[in-house]
């Protein structure tokens, strides 16, 4: 090769390099999020005015939810060959979900009473109130038996045009089992569905295309709106949450994961474009789509991802379940409310219900922690205009842990269910077999565990 060719090559390289790091998804998303914080920083007054760009993009995903979940847990229910293994999955997931929101809700409650970032500011309650608050936060809670009743649709078409999951999961569950139960009769009707699902995966995968230009929006709007002055006020809550929230994730999800034969640092990275989505977005429900065919393509089996996975986003929030138990104890320490152990007690078991109800989407947890607090009757609901400036900088931390939780606690139940393809799972997180969307039409089914040899006699 001569000099002119062999610099030719050296000067041809770099641009190359760069176009093929420009097509990854998550560099598109950092670029958006960090053009939108300069945007906001900039031009403040613009930056507020582009919230449309990210809601327009999650409204776009959302429009894809509904069908996916149907389609992937009917398809997933009526592989099954006993209706009894859906409900082992299910009662697994249960489990699992009230074992990790209670230890998320336990940190939460120690470390906010050990850093005590409330102490200090003195507020008098009665120069609080509730008139700048949404709507959502002041409105009457509804109680636990009404939550369990509109987990019922009106019919099996509205529950796919509603804005809850947990109708969706369930009329899905019912019409997997009517699939199954009608035999021959229900083959055509589960190979359309599993059509369907292709389908729908090429939408999402036409939508999320237009991730970095949502990331962009949002950002801009929180740094426009709010400042980045906003972020020195209370600092402390926001920095001791976001240091609750990583804790929780190194050395909860992480310890998990160690538990399951797997590390959770490959496996975040893996999920890497999903996760900067989440942090421009301030919201984990615009990734549900493409995490279920992640985690598909890694080796968890089809009922196992479509039951955990949207089962997780109502039940599984441990963000929120760390937001709820600090910015409670926050919010009583900065008026000087003296806490006991036995009333942190039963706000912490109040909160196991109303951390459930809180889907991940913006703004949803601090909803969720005005129903806590409406229902204990030790801090005023008026309080959380102490926080309700600053509480889109602790939403990112929120989604991005539950985010992480999703992913941990179907590969947990699918292990446990013997449902994980294990090798696989090292082979993909080690960088092995890629995963592209364009073969995510539906989650794979993991190869069924070989049978227990049989004892000898005698």
């Amino acid at each position: 090769m001569s000099r002119k060719d062999a610099a030719q090559g050296t000067v041809a390289t770099p641009p190359g390099r760069i176009r093929r790091m420009l097509s990854h998804l998550y560099i598109q998303c950092l670029i958006g999020v960090l053009a939108g914080a300069a945007v906001g920083w900039l031009w403040p007054a613009f930056g507020a005015e582009l919230q449309p760009l990210g809601d327009g993009f999650i409204a776009l995903v959302k429009m894809t939810i509904a069908p996916l979940i149907f389609c992937t847990v009917v398809h997933g229910i009526s592989s099954l060959e006993s209706m009894k293994a859906v409900g082992r999955v299910g009662l697994k997931a249960l489990v699992y979900f009230e074992i990790l929101t209670t230890i998320a809700l336990v940190i939460g409650l120690v470390v906010v009473n050990v850093v005590k970032p409330g102490d200090g500011l003195h507020v008098d309650p009665s120069t609080l109130s509730t008139s700048g608050l949404p709507e959502e936060a002041t409105a009457q809670h509804e109680g636990f038996a009404d939550f369990m009743l509109s987990i019922i649709p009106q019919t099996l078409i509205s529950a796919m045009t509603g804005e809850e999951i947990l109708p969706v999961l369930m009329v899905s569950i019912i019409f997997g089992f009517g699939i199954q139960a009608a035999g021959e009769a229900g083959t055509g009707i589960k190979r359309g569905v599993e059509s369907l699902s292709k389908v729908m995966f090429i939408v999402i995968r036409w939508v999320m295309r237009l991730a970095p230009v949502g990331a962009f929006g949002s950002m801009a709007f929180t740094i426009g709106n709010y400042g980045l002055d906003t972020l020195r006020h209370l600092f402390l809550l926001v920095g001791s949450f976001w240091l609750t929230a990583l804790f929780f994730v190194l050395v909860v999800l992480g310890s998990v994961m160690r538990l399951n034969g797997l590390r959770l640092l490959p496996y975040i990275r893996y999920i890497k474009d999903e996760l900067l989505i989440v942090l421009g977005t301030s919201s984990s429900e615009p990734v549900l789509p493409r995490l279920i065919g992640k985690l598909g393509h890694l080796g968890a089996s089809k009922p196992v991802v479509g039951l955990t996975v949207p089962a997780g986003y109502s039940f599984n929030l441990e963000g929120t379940a760390i937001y709820l138990t600090t910015g409670a104890v926050f919010l009583a320490q900065a008026m000087d409310i003296d806490l006991s152990l036995g009333q942190q007690l039963t706000m912490l078991a109040v909160m196991l219900l109303t951390s459930k109800g809180a889907a991940g989407v913006t703004g949803s947890g601090f909803v969720a922690l005005a129903a806590s607090l409406s229902a204990i009757p030790h801090v005023p609901v008026a309080a959380l205009a102490l926080i309700f400036g600053i509480d889109r900088f602790m939403s990112e931390a929120r989604a991005l842990t539950s985010t992480v939780g999703y992913g941990v606690a179907t590969i947990a139940v699918a292990r446990w269910e013997g449902q994980l393809d294990e090798d696989r799972a090292k082979a993909v997180l080690r960088g092995e077999i890629p995963y592209t969307p364009a073969e995510a039409d539906a989650p794979k089914t993991a190869p069924e565990p070989a049978p227990a040899p049989v004892p000898a006699i005698g």
